[in-house]
């Protein structure tokens, strides 16, 4: 059983570029947990505990998130920070094996890999999780970032495990005329 100690949603919603030009409204809502890490400070080989908190805590995180946006998801990625006394793998343990079935079912489906991120830090680190489109993985203007922080986590013994979506692309984006093949 998960020992979360706090989640937080952030909300956006962006109507406007940088430089002020108005565009489409698009709403992007990241959803992140401050959890126990069961493994810290421990070198194992058996990671399935972390997989199982990805997977339960994704159900909830997944279905919340996609509830704050104005419209369906159309792009999402995932991201985790790992406390200092954790491992890389820690962090990948949380978000690959189990936690992009919930992701998909709360989006709708998605046949796109879910772009990720997986760093160490200690409290207030930030970490750049990548969107991508949930379909179409060529879709450049659906190519975004949303950088987030902790002010008071991860701890040592902690992950951060974060999982976000938007219902739209960059705003005003101008990389190229939609999806794009190599």
């Amino acid at each position: 059983m998960v020992q979360t100690r706090k989640i937080i949603f952030l909300r956006e919603l962006i109507t406007a570029d940088l430089l002020g030009q108005p565009c489409a409204p698009v709403t992007r809502v990241a959803a992140i947990a401050v959890f126990r890490n069961p493994l810290a400070g421990r070198r194992r080989d058996d990671l399935s505990e972390l997989f199982e908190i990805g997977a339960e805590l994704g159900q909830t995180l997944a279905q919340d998130a996609v509830a704050q946006l104005a419209k369906a998801p159309v792009s999402y990625g995932k991201a985790a920070i790992v406390g200092v006394n954790g491992d890389m793998e820690h962090g990948g343990a949380v978000i690959h094996p189990r936690l992009g079935a919930p992701m998909r079912g709360a989006a709708g489906g998605g046949a796109a890999v879910i772009p990720s991120n997986v760093k160490i830090g200690g409290p207030g680190t930030s970490i750049d999780l990548p969107l991508g489109h949930k379909d179409n993985p060529w879709s450049f203007d659906h190519f975004d970032t949303i950088t987030l922080c902790v002010p008071d986590g991860p701890g040592p013994d902690e992950i951060a495990m974060v999982l976000a979506y938007a219902d739209g692309g960059r705003p005003i984006p101008r990389c190229g005329s939609g999806p794009v093949q190599p």
